[in-house]
């Protein structure tokens, strides 16, 4: 890497996580222990083992991408495991130098007998505090050389779902058996919607909403009432759209469901992948909107390793859009999606961006900042400013230092 650009320089500068799914991202160690407490049969009881048969560095796409998760969220059905899973997840990230996340997850995908929906969110509540409150108690911290760990979460609302992912899922299927799909599937992210507001209310720090699962043949206006409802009570938004799907559905999100962030965005630039006959230009169309997402500083949470797991015929990260976003100027930050499930971390996602995106260290200063500028922070935004120029100072001094 130019410039000077050492792993061990990105290690130590502060740094984000904006796109950080709960249940991709537990301790492997941690998913066998709890495996064997809860009877949850493994294809291996070893780390090397699962890394060979689960958890690969390469996928063949995205069915075999998702197979992890039925083992992880298996063992995530119990509040002690999952505010252990959140505790670990804030120790992981402040080790290498993140210093603000927002961890994602659906909590009625975790409904279980003898756990609701709103148990298992104050669970990760209670372990994303419990971690940042032992981070945040170092002496380095009170004095004010290293900067304290801050966190939000985001409830993620599923495209579709079936009745064997959750009893909440099975009953509502149940109770609505002869409504359209797609009308169950809207009424679940509404009430979540619902309840994200509630927990806000409450001080529990929900800082967004979010959309997830099969993107294609399941659009995101279909879930607009939802993602109204949180708009009008002021609470952030972003989708994930263009991960498998084309501009079409980013544009959706945002004109729709009033989206502040986008998440994935791998195909803005996907012009072949408009299906819209009424676009007669469909370079311009993806132009302007790459152009719109700019102006209005809109935010791509970009997830490069995940991307080309679930996407294979991307190729490399030559080939994948992040140099263009970051050239068009969107506001970029680099997340890692699943920890676990995608082998990475934040540090590792940085170095690869930098080394095959070929940035100065002007580039990643900016790469860097945009993550927390484009944070859903759960305090008032003077606290925000204050944080990401302390995040700036800091960043100065380590670089001074190069």
């Amino acid at each position: 890497m130019k410039d000077g650009i050492t792993p061990e320089f990105i290690r130590r500068i502060p740094k984000s996580d904006l796109h950080l799914h709960l249940d991709g991202s537990l301790r492997l160690g941690t998913l066998i222990e709890l495996a064997r407490a809860e009877k949850v049969k493994l294809p291996s009881y070893t780390e090397s083992g699962l890394r060979r048969l689960v958890f690969k560095d390469a996928y063949s796409g995205l069915p075999e991408y998702l197979h992890g998760f039925a083992y992880t969220c298996a063992v995530l059905r119990r509040p002690e495991n999952i505010e252990r899973a959140a505790r670990e997840l804030v120790e992981d990230n402040a080790a290498e130098g993140v210093r603000y996340i927002e961890v994602r997850f659906a909590p009625q995908l975790m409904v279980d007998e003898g756990m609701t929906a709103d148990e298992a969110v104050r669970a990760v509540a209670r372990g994303l505090w419990e971690g940042a409150k032992a981070h945040n108690r170092l002496p380095a911290v009170r004095r004010g050389e290293d900067l304290p760990f801050h966190y939000g979460m985001i409830v993620c609302g599923m495209r579709r779902f079936k009745k064997g992912m959750s009893p909440y899922f099975a009953d509502l299927l149940r109770i609505m058996e002869h409504a359209e799909r797609r009308d169950v599937y809207a009424a679940a992210s509404l009430e979540l919607a619902r309840g994200a507001v509630a927990w806000v209310r409450e001080g529990l720090p929900v800082v967004g909403f979010d959309l997830a699962g099969e993107e294609a043949g399941y659009p995101p206006s279909a879930h607009r009432e939802a993602y109204q409802y949180a708009h009008d009570h002021f609470i952030r938004k972003t989708v994930h759209a263009g991960e498998a799907y084309g501009p079409e559905s980013i544009w959706q999100a945002i004109t729709q469901c009033h989206a502040n962030r986008i998440g994935h965005g791998t195909f803005l630039f996907a012009s072949q992948m408009i299906k819209d006959p009424e676009i007669p230009d469909r370079r311009r169309y993806v132009e302007d909107l790459a152009n719109y997402i700019a102006s209005q500083r809109l935010g791509i949470e970009a997830c490069v390793t995940s991307n080309l797991q679930t996407t294979p015929s991307i190729g490399s990260i030559a080939r994948h859009p992040i140099r263009k976003m970051i050239d068009y100027g969107l506001s970029v930050s680099i997340c890692t999606d699943n920890r676990l499930v995608s082998s990475t971390t934040v540090s590792r996602e940085l170095e690869l961006v930098v080394r095959h995106a070929g940035l100065d260290r002007r580039q990643l200063r900016r790469l860097v900042i945009a993550g927390f500028k484009g944070s859903f922070f759960p305090g008032s935004f003077n606290a925000k400013r204050d944080f990401v120029a302390a995040v700036g100072r800091r960043y100065q001094r380590l670089e001074a230092a190069l």
